[in-house]
């Protein structure tokens, strides 16, 4: 059937869908009944069906765009989830209105009674055979089977043993929209009975119950099903066979990590993935490519693979780490390094003598304290100074001010009135040198 011929087919349906439920809630209204009326909110979901044909149909012409770019398969799964959650929210408040009934019981009418359920009956098993629903089909099939369902079923196995040709009508199982039109006019059979003969109008009341809470138990596993695909889950049933693809595709030559694995259910029937793929920096993208995309092709009809070479540097010992501000400091033309400051006293009579350097040494450094030569003040003769000496200078993290030559000389009173000189060498890098005279202080 051409696609035109099928719209046609469903707008026809949905017409007589909504002259069929008007006059079933004018049925309901002159009855007073609550079970029909629970019954017709079974038409009202027929028409949603229908409705989510159309939704179908409009879905397969469309291409992905812009702003959805996996296309737009998920509005069906959107039109069933709402669909299944309506029909629950009109079960929900079919049972608060019985609850008030119990508490008083109206009297019902049963002329109308078996009229409205043959009619309910007859268009509903029109709609769930008639029509072709793909995206109901699906969840029916897919889904969980609901408590009607497995209690029938178990009875038709029962049945099936005693009469064997009923085992391609009974199983595996029932369609659950079928089942539950057949049980609801069955209990509005049964009801018609208990008011026609003794008058007992609550059996309305338990009868309406027991459609809602058919309705509750068919509708729940669909909407579970399909809440669980909006979210963007992953399908239990799927994810042991995910990781052993996984576990195949880490194992080929230049693959060296899969990241950000995420997979899950787009649409219906359609699963969808995206994964990070980390190759060596020798190893050949294409090639990593074809063969990761083979692996998980066959669960994944949506696939993204982003393959990215190992990104690593090998340190180097002329690179300088630290804070960028030393970088800075480092030009032609920078300010000479601040000497340390000298504190020194003398006790009485010259007996003693002490004095102290601040530790608190500031440098601007300059390209030339690594080039220039350095003279020692003892022996007068140049030596170069070797930037990858293996000296507390430099270290791996980042760069420690270089060291610094200070001299000073200062007088004081010695225990004899002759001068003294003395030259102080602190490390292999660094000299001080004192010189005392009687009288003058210098640096």
């Amino acid at each position: 059937m051409t696609a035109d011929r099928q719209g046609k087919k469903i707008l026809i349906f949905a017409c007589f869908n909504v002259l069929c439920s008007v006059m079933l809630l004018v049925w309901c209204n002159q009855t007073n009944s609550m079970a029909l009326t629970a019954y017709s909110y079974l038409t009202i979901f027929d028409l949603f069906r229908l409705l989510t044909c159309l939704i179908s149909m409009w879905v397969g012409k469309q291409k992905p765009t812009w702003n959805f770019s996996f296309g737009y398969e998920r509005f069906e799964v959107l039109a069933v989830f709402s669909s299944t959650l309506l029909a629950q929210l009109g079960g929900l408040f079919i049972f608060k209105e019985s609850i008030e009934r119990m508490l008083q019981q109206p009297e019902i009418h049963t002329g109308r009674l078996l009229m409205g359920t043959s009619v309910g009956y007859f268009f509903h098993l029109a709609v769930t055979y008639n029509m072709d629903n793909k995206a109901f089909n699906h969840v029916i099939e897919a889904s969980s089977s609901s408590w009607l369902q497995e209690h029938v079923t178990d009875m038709s196995e029962s049945i099936c043993h005693v009469v064997p040709g009923l085992s391609k009508l009974l199983l595996p199982r029932l369609n659950p929209f079928a089942l539950i039109g057949s049980a609801g006019a069955a209990a509005l059979l049964a009801t018609y009975i208990a008011i026609d003969v003794n008058e007992y109008y609550t059996a309305d009341t338990w009868a309406a119950i027991w459609i809602a809470a058919m309705t509750w138990g068919t509708m729940f596993p669909m909407c579970v099903y399909s809440g669980k695909i909006l979210l963007q889950t992953t399908p239990s049933y799927i994810i042991g066979q995910l990781d052993k693809c996984i576990r195949e595709a880490s194992t080929l030559d230049g693959v060296l990590e899969f990241r950000h694995e995420h997979f899950w259910t787009l649409a219906f029937g359609t699963m969808a993935g995206s994964v990070h793929v980390r190759i060596r920096r020798d190893a050949d993208e294409q090639m990593v490519l074809s063969h990761v995309y083979h692996r998980l092709s066959n669960l994944l009809s949506v696939l993204t693979i982003q393959v990215f070479k190992d990104d690593w540097s090998r340190p180097s010992t002329y690179q300088i780490l630290g804070d960028s501000s030393l970088l800075s400091k480092m030009r032609p033309g920078s300010t000479p390094p601040k000497m340390a400051s000298h504190s020194h006293s003398h006790g009485p009579s010259g007996a003693a003598h002490s004095h102290s350097h601040n530790s608190s040494i500031t440098h601007n450094i300059t390209p030339e304290l690594f080039a220039a030569p350095a003279y020692d003040t003892q022996r007068a003769s140049p030596r170069t100074v070797d930037p990858l000496a293996k000296s507390s200078a430099f270290t791996s993290a980042n760069l420690v001010t270089p060291p610094a030559c200070a001299g000073h000389s200062h007088l004081g009173s010695g225990p004899v009135g002759g001068a003294s000189q003395h030259a102080v060498e602190l490390d292999s890098s660094k000299h001080h040198g004192h010189s005392h005279n009687h009288h003058g202080h210098s640096h």
